[in-house]
């Protein structure tokens, strides 16, 4: 798949949140949309007969949007990270979507749970060289389940203390076909909406 077809579908996916990014009548924060911007460690296990795990690094950007309540909301995510296992090289970019779960709305220690699915995209010599490990580096299947504690700052800012998530992919690597990732993040959340 072609960087332009990739950006294509990157921008199909985010256009719909977009829309919504709009401030809420009542200015209610707990019901406004947001966006999140983290940095990500990415734990994943290497190709067969290979070390048994290596490191990535990137980030994400992520918008959701409260539903009804303001406890469920829809969320999208989209994830880069980059690393390099045994003089390999590695880009790996999802983009999912899906649900979060907030137990509970007001206090400043704000705890979530989500379960997000999608694609996922690999480049980089791991996947293009002339011994790929994962020989399909066009879109596979993604899923992201996890969930993450958010610090209510003043104003429209909140910290993102931590979030944890497995992240599968499923690229054709000649053993299960499927790569367990572990993805920690940290970062900052704007919520729109009146102060």
């Amino acid at each position: 798949m072609t960087n332009q077809n990739l950006l294509a579908l990157f921008l199909l996916a985010f256009a719909p949140s977009l829309a919504t990014a709009q401030v809420p009548a009542a200015g209610d924060k707990s019901h406004a949309p947001e966006v999140a911007l983290e940095y990500n460690y990415v734990r994943s296990n290497a190709p067969p007969g290979q070390c048994d795990c290596f490191s990535l690094n990137g980030g994400s950007l992520s918008i959701a949007k409260p539903l009804g309540s303001g406890r469920f909301a829809g969320v999208f995510d989209a994830g880069f990270e980059h690393g390099s296992v045994d003089g390999y090289d590695l880009t790996l970019s999802s983009f999912t979507g899906g649900l979060r779960y907030r137990p509970i709305l007001r206090p400043r220690w704000n705890p979530f749970g989500q379960v997000l699915v999608g694609v996922a995209h690999a480049s980089g010599s791991l996947v293009d060289g002339r011994t790929p490990a994962a020989y399909d580096s066009a879109l596979t299947f993604a899923s992201v389940i996890g969930g993450g504690l958010d610090y209510r700052m003043l104003g429209h800012w909140t910290i993102r203390a931590v979030e944890g998530d497995y992240l599968l992919t499923t690229y054709s690597n000649g053993d299960n076909n499927h790569q367990n990732n572990l993805r920690l993040s940290a970062g900052v959340v704007y919520r729109f909406g009146r102060r």
